[in-house]
């Protein structure tokens, strides 16, 4: 094993070119629109959609939806209705904040963001009299599997214990610092007093992480699996360990939804088909997402994909409500907010009205998945061994496998594997399979390589 110093060397190391594509995040808008957000000028009405590109479980009210351009086709047929012209200005940022913060200035309409990010975008909206609602969700996983901590290769840390006394790099108030209060809570540690927690955007941490400047990163979607599939980082705890539910939604400033009822929608309906396009075309739809995120097709897809960690429905589903509701105490302990009334924010009535459908169905578990260079689909496998099988001699793009107990999806030569009794079983987590061998005599962890070589 590596020693820390030898990996902060390697760390620095890096070519700068890794991190130039992430480290843009465009917080003064892309588009650059100026004056006020859903204005109409004469006959032509401007419609102000903030998004994050780099968070893409939200790419259904964002990047995937903008470049299919089904919201501009929408607003298209609504004007040939009513005479106006419609016109779509997207603004791209790294987190929640910024848009909640445009949002109450009445310079963004319509955001997506966060659990935690939209709990605190309610309370600053009824704080600053420009209330919002929540109309949508984008992606989900019921058992929070969406946001990781990690840690640099060869770092000593194995558990959440590990972190006393460290530093950990987050984006403070975001849903990825929900999962870092919690699970450090549950690892018996005091969040603020036992870690020094850094409130860094998600590519100021990656920096810091490869750096040495902190010990850990706790971060959501897609940042822990780029860092992952890149060889920057180790996972140190599977936020689907917590067994919560974590998701992004879609919220609107609820001022224009009353002036502007066609328009949110037109959006709606335009999430809606960009969902179906995801869920039906996952591969041609994380290839979308790359070409236009930069990040990485393979990362894409272990979040996006037919298996992949976010399952996408707009629905507002009753256990996500559910969900959010447990988090305004977290927030409200850290004095993020000091109440949220989450039935009152919470709206199921555009999407009902906008977009009715049948139901999606819950994702199912998980299987492991193998991505072949060349192709435009994947194989999926009945069991972690037959997936250990197929790579062997094979010209892989990327392999996924789910954890044997969270069943969060991973990539497989970043998964920590265990032999048992002819058995392979794989975990996010080096903690998790030590905890496994520890309590099945006779199994032990094997390195990747190996896994393929001895699978038969």
């Amino acid at each position: 094993m590596k020693s820390r110093t030898t990996s902060r060397r390697l760390a620095l190391a890096l070519p700068l070119a890794l991190f130039l594509p992430l480290a843009t995040a465009c917080g003064d808008g892309s588009d650059g629109a100026a004056g006020s957000s859903g204005s109409s000028g004469g006959k032509t009405v401007t419609v102000t959609v903030g998004y994050q590109s780099k968070t893409i479980n939200t790419v259904t009210a964002g990047t995937l939806l903008r470049s299919l351009g089904y919201f501009e086709q929408e607003l298209a047929a609504a004007g040939k209705k009513d005479g106006r012209t419609y016109r779509v200005v997207w603004q791209d940022y790294a987190t929640g904040a910024p848009i909640t913060a445009q949002m109450t200035a009445g310079k963004i309409d319509i955001g997506s963001m966060g659990d935690f990010p939209l709990l605190i975008n309610a309370a600053r909206g009824r704080q600053l009299k420009e209330p919002t609602r929540l109309v949508a969700v984008t992606g989900y996983n019921l058992r929070g599997g969406l946001n990781t901590v990690v840690t640099a290769p060869g770092s000593p840390l194995r558990t959440l214990a590990d972190l006393k006394g460290r530093k950990v790099s987050t984006s403070v108030g975001s849903a990825a610092d929900g999962t870092l209060v919690r699970a450090l809570r549950r690892a018996g540690l005091d969040p603020a007093k036992d870690v020094a927690k850094l409130n860094q955007q998600p590519s100021v941490g990656a920096s810091a992480l490869a750096a040495g400047s902190v010990d850990a990163l706790s971060q959501f979607v897609a940042w822990p699996g780029l860092l992952a599939f890149q060889g920057r980082a180790t996972a140190l705890y599977d936020g689907a360990e917590l067994n919560l539910p974590t998701f992004h939604g879609v919220t609107v400033r609820e001022e224009f939804a009353k002036e502007r009822p066609g328009v949110l929608d037109a959006f709606l309906r335009a999430q809606r088909r960009a969902t179906d396009e995801l869920r039906t075309r996952p591969v041609a739809a994380a290839e979308s997402v790359a070409k236009e995120t930069g990040l990485p097709a393979e990362v894409v897809y272990l979040y996006n994909g037919a298996q992949g960690i976010a399952t996408f429905d707009p629905e507002l589903r009753p256990e996500l409500i559910a969900a959010l509701k447990e988090d305004v105490p977290v927030l409200k302990e850290a004095g993020l907010v000091k109440d949220v009334d989450v039935d009152a924010f919470v709206d199921t009535a555009p999407l009902r009205r906008a977009a009715p459908g049948a139901a999606y169905p819950e994702a199912a578990a998980a299987r492991p998945e193998l991505w072949l260079r060349g192709q435009n689909s994947t194989r999926s496998f009945d069991s972690p061994g037959a997936l250990l099988k197929a790579v062997r001699g094979a010209d892989v793009r990327a392999a996924y496998v789910p954890d044997a107990v969270t069943g969060t999806l991973w990539f497989a030569d970043r998964a920590v594997w265990v032999s048992d009794g002819g058995t392979w079983r794989a975990f996010v987590t080096r903690a998790a399979a030590e905890r496994y061998v520890s309590g099945h005599p006779g199994s032990r962890t094997v390195a990747y390589a190996d896994a393929v070589r001895l699978a038969s």
